[in-house]
């Protein structure tokens, strides 16, 4: 795995509190577009009739949430910390 210093950021840091905030380049765009698209798909799967679905779509969204945060900490600008308000 590349050392993520060299990656380019997708997402900028907030300036208030902890992690990210909006994407800063289209692939950061691509990544939130992704995941609001899996959680549509979601939301169809969980009022399907049956149990089977809603597992599945239990399942999907917690896997999704997870993929999803490990790729917006790594692409983050200046990483993910408590902030106070002060430029990087």
């Amino acid at each position: 795995m590349p050392d993520t210093k060299e990656m380019q950021p997708w997402f900028a840091a907030r300036r208030h509190g902890y992690g990210a905030g909006l994407p800063i380049a289209w692939q950061g765009w691509a990544v939130l577009g992704s995941y609001l698209s899996l959680v549509g798909f979601v939301s169809f799967l969980d009022r399907l009739p049956g149990g089977g679905p809603r597992i599945t779509a239990f399942v999907l969204l917690i896997g999704g949430t997870a993929t999803f945060l490990s790729i917006v900490k790594q692409r983050t600008h200046g990483g993910w910390r408590w902030r106070w308000n002060r430029k990087d």
